[in-house]
């Protein structure tokens, strides 16, 4: 199952539970662009560096809420599901989950 389309996230921070929206779209040329949004501030942002190699998924973003800091994410795609971990610099991984959303649910304001 490839890694393209709309992804809910659930990140387990020190902060507590945070849930994004996380869309990821392959260009012709084979490069990947996305973009992430925060479930409970709205902030969207756009996700950089995206490598899509086999079943493995990374990328990096840059959020202002709750606090300012920049992610690396290194997920693993099982179907329907990712797994894997975000760091923020020397701060400890947060487990993040995630599964594949389509319909309703999956429309936003998100643009690739």
């Amino acid at each position: 199952m490839p890694a393209e389309g709309t992804w809910h996230l659930t990140i387990d921070t020190p902060l507590g539970k945070q849930q994004a929206r996380v869309l990821l779209a392959a260009r012709p040329n084979g490069t990947w662009h996305g973009t992430a949004e925060d479930l409970r501030s709205g902030e969207q942002v756009p996700l950089t560096g995206i490598t899509v190699q086999g079943d493995a998924v990374t990328y990096q973003q840059s959020i202002t809420k709750p606090m300012r800091l920049h992610l690396s994410f290194r997920l693993t795609l099982e179907g329907d599901r990712l797994t894997g971990q975000a760091k923020a610099g020397r701060l400890p991984g947060s487990r993040v989950t995630g599964r594949r959303v389509t319909g309703p649910e999956a429309q936003s304001g998100l643009q690739p």
